[in-house]
């Protein structure tokens, strides 16, 4: 050991006397100093200009903007101007045979030629170090834990890079060739991850060799033993092999034991890297302060209820629009969705399904013209470089399993070893995947049964399966829309109270907009379910009240005459811009972010609603109307006329309550009912709508409503803390003196200690 140290310490001796050695740190000091003061720079500004910061230290270093990332993609230059001398410059000065005759082992000078590597390293990342204790500093609650994490990943990568040019440099006497020979190593590791994708027993081998994004993770704040552990590999393997290297020049070793030792070593780092990347060995550990990288509480209990095998079969269609998340060379990727969840239940499989059927894709059909849907495919296939048969035809995929009522579109099936099954789909919106609240709540239909809702027709109700402007298609059971009942973990029906009752096993029943009342003998299957405690969901309309009024009388509520108006520049007076109650956000943890943040609900032609105690039911208020809001009697012409608020005829501005939420006890069990006084708010158009001025989020009372009625269970939330380092201790003026300080001192200070000990050297 004493030997190995010894070593180590006349190369750092030699490397800190290297011009180039001093020169790479003051570059990289420079860099990193230059992006450190502009991405906290960003932040301040933020600050001075009132916009509340989020996560300040996470958009410091990491995310698009950070500027770990950005350092990455640089480390690659650096390394092999450093490594490239350590053994050639051995066998080019002839100093080499000097160790060959002494009692110096190749262990020990391979070691200590990169303990001085590692020694360099630790001196290459002080700046950033630097910035994390300027950062714990200046930051409220600075989150740490992730800075030095990233950190880590950063020192790991040099570290292997070091191992790498390490062998690089005992290969040849010529250090340029080094240099270029570490160079093609690392581009090689950097690409190899895309060889070989589209086979499934070479995208494994591949995959893993890769180093491309090792750090990412690290960065993220996540440290996972595979991706440590295969630094290490690297390390270790780029070590053993350098060793060996030296070993065959120190002494004469047949050709076969060489390359049999260079193939077992090989073989070895392969077994270890193999087992690496099995999830059952696998662990992790979240430095984030609000565990980011790891599924919320809620996702984690439903998994551990889950005994037994799952498998999530992913159904890939070719002439879909989507088909390109489930090719084989996407495959790696594609399976990182579900990592999370891997991590704690490791016996997940993937399966992938792949078919050509008819499916809705305009772009496919302008594109091949006069073309049939297997010339399509066909066509496809070959244009990927995809082998046909793999692909299944409609009559064979439906064998398997009908996706016509899916669209045919890209879609998962989860399974369990029972045989319950449960869809996950694709949306159509921006994020396009399942995020963790749909996965979590299609799997935790296996263990809780899905809350049932009914949607009342009949007498005008709007229509759950039409995708018209004022029907409800799109919360109710669009596939599409991710944040309707059926992917949010509901199950949806409708009943005609005329032909059959309400069944049993119904939670919810929704009665919207009737234009017509009831009969007695359907008043009496309603009123039968209300007794038995059932919760319900009522929207009223404007023109509507006198049919919808004897159906809310009971429970002590009156949609009051006239429309809701409040003049307004993005639309008619008629738009409320209703507001989340303080009462709501703090009895429903849903309604709280949405509050915080200001948004709205925007209800078209909204009624006002009134409320009596004397029926037994306690009222809460969740959705109110602006100040300047009135309850207008007279006008009708809302597009020629200007409404005026005339309290003769009891028309007097205020805010009055648009949507109710109603409770009393029913034997052992809370009764709940919500009432709104809109029925066009959560229509297909409203909530597709966008309005200048308008910060409306409609979905949120769906999920607020419907989360309350099902008391809790569904939709999940999978919310996190906020992080807490949301302030700066420091003016817009600091930001020039920290470019000063990060970007021009310190980097100076590198170069005047290297300039020093150069000048000392000399003189001796």
């Amino acid at each position: 050991m004493k030997t190995t140290i010894r070593i180590a310490l006349a190369e750092l001796r030699s490397l800190f006397c290297s011009p180039i050695a001093w020169l790479i740190l003051v570059i990289f000091a420079f860099q990193s100093g230059l992006a450190f003061s502009d991405a906290i720079g960003r932040q301040i500004q933020s600050q001075a200009m009132g916009y509340g910061l989020w996560g300040a230290t996470s958009g410091m270093f990491t995310g698009w903007m950070g500027i770990f990332p950005g350092l990455l993609g640089n480390l690659y230059l650096y390394i092999p101007l450093l490594t490239m001398g350590l053994m050639s410059r051995e066998y080019s000065s002839g100093s080499i045979k000097l160790l060959y005759s002494s009692p110096v082992t190749n262990p020990q000078i391979i070691l200590g030629k990169y303990l001085s590597v590692l020694v360099y390293n630790l001196a290459l990342i002080f700046p950033l170090l630097v910035m994390a204790v300027f950062t714990g500093l200046t930051v409220k609650d600075a989150d740490l834990p992730l800075v030095f994490s990233g950190i880590l990943g950063i020192y790991l990568l040099i570290c292997a890079y070091g191992a790498i040019g390490l062998f690089m440099s005992s290969i040849t006497s010529y250090q340029v060739v080094a240099a270029m020979g570490t160079l093609a190593v690392l581009a090689a590791l950097n690409y190899v991850g895309e060889v070989g994708q589209d086979y499934a027993f070479v995208r494994d081998i591949t995959y893993w060799l890769s180093i491309s994004g090792r750090a990412y993770q690290f960065i993220d704040g996540l440290i996972c033993t595979e991706d440590l552990l295969y630094f290490l590999i690297v390390i270790v393997l780029f070590i053993s092999l350098s060793i060996l290297k030296l070993r065959a020049g120190r002494s004469k070793v047949s050709r076969v034991r060489s390359w049999g030792t260079y193939t077992a070593v090989v073989a070895a780092a392969f077994l270890v890297g193999y087992l690496s990347t099995l999830p059952s060995l696998k662990f992790y550990y979240d430095c984030t302060a609000t565990k980011s990288n790891t599924l919320t509480r809620t996702s984690q209990d439903i998994v551990k209820k889950l005994d037994g095998g799952l498998t999530i079969t992913t159904y890939v269609n070719l002439l879909e629009p989507n088909y390109g998340s489930g090719l084989p060379s996407q495959l790696k990727f594609d399976v990182e969705r579900f990592e999370q969840y891997m991590r704690f239940k490791p016996e997940i499989k993937m399966r992938y399904v792949y078919f050509w059927d008819k499916a809705d894709n305009e772009s496919l059909d302008d594109r091949f013209v006069g073309l049939d849907d297997r010339q399509k495919a066909e066509k496809m296939s070959k244009i990927l470089d995809l082998d046909f048969d793999m692909f299944l035809t409609p009559e064979e995929i439906r064998k398997v399993i009908d996706l016509r009522p899916e669209g045919n579109r890209f879609v998962r099936v989860i399974e369990r070893e029972n045989g319950q099954r449960s869809f996950l789909r694709l949306y159509d919106d921006n994020q396009k995947h399942p995020s963790e609240t749909e996965i979590s709540a299609a799997l935790k239909r296996f263990v809780v049964k899905s809350p049932k809702v009914a949607f009342l027709t009949g007498h005008g109700m709007r229509d759950i399966h039409k995708t018209g402007d004022r029907d409800y298609n799109r919360f109710a059971e669009s596939i599409y829309f991710r944040y309707s009942l059926i992917n949010q973990g509901f199950d949806v029906l409708t009943v005609d109270l005329s032909r059959e009752d309400i069944p049993a096993d119904v939670d919810i029943v929704v009665i919207a907009d009737m234009r017509t009342p009831f009969d007695e003998a359907e008043g009496g299957k309603l009123s039968a379910y209300v007794n038995r405690g059932g919760n319900l969901f009522i929207l009223g309309d404007y023109r509507r009240q006198e049919v919808m009024n004897p159906v809310v009388a009971p429970f002590g509520v009156s949609f009051l005459p006239g429309v809701l108006v409040e003049p307004n520049d993005v639309d008619l007076p008629t738009l409320t811009v209703g507001h989340i109650t303080a009462q709501a956000a703090e009895a429903f943890p849903t309604y709280r972010r949405p509050y915080a943040y200001g948004y709205t609900i925007s209800m078209p032609e909204a009624t006002a609603l009134s409320f009596d105690p004397s029926c037994g039911f306690t009222a809460l208020p969740v959705i109110v109307s602006g100040e300047k809001s009135w309850t207008e009697l007279q006008t009708t012409d809302f597009l020629d006329q200007v409404p005026t608020a005339d309290s003769l005829s009891g028309e007097r501005p205020g805010s009055y309550p648009t949507v109710l939420a109603l409770t009393r006890q029913v034997g052992d069990k809370e009764q709940r009912i919500v009432i709104s006084g809109d029925a066009d708010c959560v229509s297909n158009y409203e909530l597709g709508k966008t309005r200048n001025g308008v910060n409306s989020s409609n979905f949120t009372l769906l999920t607020g409503s419907f989360k309350w009625l099902s008391y809790g269970e569904y939709p999940l939330d999978t919310t996190r803390p906020e992080p807490t380092d949301n302030e700066i201790y420091l003016g817009r003026d600091s930001r020039r003196w920290i470019k000063y300080g990060f970007a021009g001192l310190l980097p100076l200070a590198l170069a005047a200690c290297g300039i020093t000990i150069r000048v000392r050297r000399r003189r001796r």
